[in-house]
């Protein structure tokens, strides 16, 4: 396998809309192409079962 030791980004589109996802050590990010601010999950909030409560909250914030 290849270690992920740098970020790995990838365009993707939902619903007629395009997102740059990002794939790093940290975790993944994906955002609105065009825009700054996106949805962060880490690796550990994935592996613990707290990914859709991690999501919930920062949709919240905004």
């Amino acid at each position: 396998m290849t270690p992920l030791d740098k970020p790995l980004k990838r365009e993707l589109t939902v619903d007629d809309t395009a997102y740059t996802l990002t794939i790093d050590p940290d975790g993944l990010k994906l955002v609105e192409k065009g825009k700054r601010n996106g949805v962060t999950l880490s690796w550990a909030d994935l592996l613990s079962g707290d990914a859709g409560l991690a999501a919930a909250l920062q949709a919240s914030v905004r």
